[in-house]
């Protein structure tokens, strides 16, 4: 085992045993079977919802996420419903009901999406859905597809509220991806709600924008992509954005749901297209109402072309077309390839696999942490001052807490100092991953020597910085944390040679 996940197994241990404290101190009352529904998670996969605005791709995301179209993503009633997606040894949907016990809903796969029938139930009447799926991305996250965000009908957002950001308990989720199409006064709230909380501070580090729909940036150009990284560049430095996640992905979410399930066929209907001269095409593809009526002798059907639209969007037609012309991909798996890279989902999963996978421990015990914190404040007894200082000890002793701790005063602007050392700073206590070689700004090839040398500069070079008189006292601070981060990574390499 590595330093780094020692430690965060050792915060799990920790976290575990304030959890037995917690339901000795509850045992026999109704808080008990909460809180040992909360130990049980501890070793569950992470549960990340993704959460957005009406409209803003999120069941399209999560089902390029899977790998699979299972998430429904027209406006019918299962869409106003949240939906937990986990792993299974067999396909099973179960219903949850607001009045009556749970039971198995029937189920069919139309269009390679599921049906869920609710048994005559309104989406009112129910309150979640739980679909169980074999598949190998589940097994590392739970992922939760969520009702949008200012939906013009109140009930429906709520239920999303009341999920990631309840006014009286903790929220069930270790993390949210959010998407957005611009930092709009309803995304922005809604993170501050889901970052309102008493343990370990309002912190990003739980929390992905998406800049989703990426592909309809300046008119589905094929440079659009490019666009949108910049676009999405600017969003995460924007201080109001910055201080309520990590950071921010383009995403082509329609165009990584095709990727990730695209047929021989379809490439076979693309080539149609490549295979038009280059003015031809292009002015084909100048709109969609243009694709589906012009030029009769491509071959293709009106059924036919709009599935190419509704699966790939226009920029994916010109795109999956010009990279079939080129001769960059020639079958279905060579253009998925292509295709998944160029959507973002790449990019996004790098993300998610740096920012959050490898911080699923931290995560998960800060999750528990305030499950037992929010019952300490809701139903305070004689027993519960022992817990809460254990709980209060963890977060304050903890490492990986004294690290989101800083990253949180780095993003509200409190801790401040040259761009550079700012920068460097919010590297080493992984605000880039927690990884040795992205706290240190190497490639991820570097050798043991490289990161050896690089981190016994970097602790020297912090170590100056808080013994300096001339340090800020709040940089001086975080630079004993990062001092703490850089030791940690020595260790780590010293005990990968042993």
């Amino acid at each position: 085992m590595t330093a780094n996940g020692a430690r965060t197994a050792g915060l799990l241990d920790r976290t575990r045993v304030v959890l037995e404290e917690a339901l000795f101190a509850y045992r026999g009352g109704p808080y008990e079977s909460r809180l040992r529904t909360v130990r049980e998670r501890l070793d569950a996969p992470l549960r990340v919802a993704i959460a957005g605005r009406v409209k803003a791709g999120k069941s399209t995301l999560l089902n390029a996420l899977i790998g699979e179209r299972l998430a429904p993503t027209d406006a019918g009633e299962c869409t106003r419903i949240v939906t937990w997606y986990q792993d299974g040894h067999s396909y099973r949907v179960t219903l949850r009901p607001r009045e009556g016990a749970p039971r198995q809903a029937r189920f069919t796969r139309e269009d390679n999406a599921l049906e869920i029938d609710l048994g005559g139930l309104s989406h009112e009447e129910v309150a979640e859905l739980e679909v169980q799926w074999p598949s190998q991305t589940l097994r590392t996250a739970t992922l939760v597809d969520t009702p949008g965000v200012g939906s013009l009908r109140a009930e429906i957002s709520r239920r999303t509220w009341e999920l990631l950001a309840p006014d009286d308990e903790d929220t069930p989720a270790d993390a949210v991806i959010y998407l957005m199409r611009h930092a709009h006064r309803d995304d922005l709230n809604f993170l501050r709600a889901f970052h309102d909380r008493q343990v370990a501070a309002p912190n990003p580090v739980n929390a992905i924008g998406v800049l989703s729909r990426a592909d309809e940036i300046g008119g589905g150009r094929l440079d659009t992509l490019a666009s949108a990284t910049r676009i999405a560049a600017r969003m995460a430095g924007d201080i109001n954005v910055r201080r309520l996640v990590q950071t921010v992905v383009p995403i082509a979410g329609l165009l990584a749901e095709t990727a990730v399930t695209l047929t021989e066929a379809e490439v076979a209907h693309l080539r149609r297209v490549a295979d038009l001269p280059v003015k031809t095409a292009d002015d084909l593809l100048l709109s969609a109402d243009r694709f589906r009526e012009r030029l009769p002798e491509l071959g293709l059907t009106s059924i036919e072309r709009d599935a190419l639209l509704d699966r790939f969007g226009l920029f994916g037609v010109r795109l999956g077309a010009t990279l079939l012309r080129r001769k960059v991909a020639g079958t279905a798996t060579e253009l998925s390839e292509q295709l998944t890279e160029r959507s973002g989902l790449r990019a996004l999963q790098r993300t998610l696999d740096s920012l959050f996978f490898e911080r699923r421990e931290i995560l998960k015990s800060r999750s528990a942490l305030l499950a037992v914190d929010s019952v300490i404040r809701a139903a305070p007894g004689p027993a519960t001052p022992r817990v809460a200082g254990l709980v209060e000890e963890i977060i304050a002793s903890a490492h990986p807490f004294n690290e989101l701790r800083v990253l949180a005063s780095l993003r509200a602007g409190w801790v401040t100092g040259k761009p550079a050392v700012v920068a460097e700073l919010e590297r080493v206590i992984g605000g880039e991953g927690t990884a040795a070689h992205l706290r240190l700004q190497l490639p991820a090839e570097a050798g043991e020597a490289e990161l050896m040398a690089a981190a016994a500069e970097s602790l020297a070079r912090w170590q100056r910085r808080a013994e300096n008189p001339l340090t800020r006292y709040e940089l001086s601070i975080a630079a004993r944390v990062a001092i703490r981060s850089c030791e940690g990574v020595l260790a780590e390499l010293h005990r990968g040679r042993s």
